[in-house]
This record gives structure tokens, sequence and C-alpha cells, in this order.
């Protein structure tokens, strides 16, 4: 049976930077998929993010994958909604759970 993971009592078996990797390479998916969902907001917030966000997850110049997935969540929701992508939504919801 796998273990319950509850952020409140502990970050213990979670791994935030997996989850908010998993997001971005959904976004990015999704953005080859459904080129048009990829808008303004969208490629101002790519500059946040460290081309090489898979091996660097955070940055001194404020490039920190996690935070900017959490202070993104409604959006990156909304994205995935809008274009109904089961994958973003999942791993969406499971990142807002255990780490945002």
């Amino acid at each position: 049976m796998e273990e319950v993971r509850d952020r409140y009592v502990s970050f213990h078996n979670i791994d935030c930077y997996e989850n908010a990797t998993y997001v971005l390479d959904a976004m990015y998916e999704l953005f080859e998929l459904r080129p048009e969902a990829k808008n303004d907001l969208w490629i101002r917030f790519e500059t946040l993010i460290p081309k090489d966000y898979k091996a660097i997850f955070a940055k001194h110049d404020s490039k920190d994958i996690l935070y900017h997935i959490c202070s993104h969540v409604f959006y990156l929701s909304a994205l995935f909604e809008e274009y109904d992508f089961e994958k973003g939504i999942e791993l969406m919801e499971k990142a807002e759970m255990e780490c945002c």
C-alpha cells in the first residue's frame, strides 16, 4: 500500500522539484500539440524558467521552478483545463496538493 503523503505533516517522500518538472514537461507538451495555447503570458513565463530546468531547479537570479509553478498554479490549471489536457491537469493537481 502506498504511503499517504501530507504536506502539512511533512514533506517526507515528496519531491516537489520533480513535481514541478513534470508540470513544465506537460506544459511544453501541450504547446507542441496545440501551438495556439502559447500566448504572451506563457512566453513571459518561459523567461522565468531555466532552460535546463530538469538539471537546475533554482538559480540565484530567482529562476526557481517550484516557486514559479506554485505562484502560477491557477493560470497553469486554467491552461490545462482550457485545452482539456488531462495529463497536465493531473500533474498540476498533484504538484499543488503536495507542494504549493
